[in-house]
């Protein structure tokens, strides 16, 4: 409970956070307590914190290999490789990193390693 912290524990846990929201981790922040007490009310806080993600609508101008491109994504929430996105799509390698080129140059996808090839991509979060 925040009322048995001590200052010093405070600090630490604040400077975590920042650790952690720098490196692009997105977390929600649920007492074990309101785990405990109130499962349901947890359950529907997640369900609608990843539905955030989901939900969001597509422009209809996309093809359904870059929309289906952009729900694997949101799904993972996590960086992927060209290589899972063709096993998904049933795609070659070659156009799974063509389409996800295309959607890097869109803004919707970062590439998250490499510097003149990319190996890993993930959602844009912002």
């Amino acid at each position: 409970h925040a009322r048995d912290l001590d200052v010093k524990r405070f600090k630490d846990l604040c400077w975590r956070h920042c650790l952690l929201a720098l490196d692009d981790w997105i977390f929600l922040p649920i007492a074990y307590l309101s785990i405990k007490d109130e499962p349901q009310r947890c359950q529907q806080l997640v369900l609608s914190f990843i539905g955030k993600f989901i939900s969001k609508e597509l422009p209809s101008e996309w093809s359904w290999l870059e929309a289906e491109a952009v729900r694997f994504a949101r799904r993972l929430l996590r960086p992927f490789a060209p290589s899972e996105l063709a096993g998904h799509l049933r795609i070659t390698d070659r156009h799974a990193r063509r389409l996800l080129h295309k959607l890097v140059h869109l803004g919707v996808l970062i590439a998250t390693s490499g510097k003149t090839r990319y190996r890993l991509y993930r959602l844009r979060l912002d």
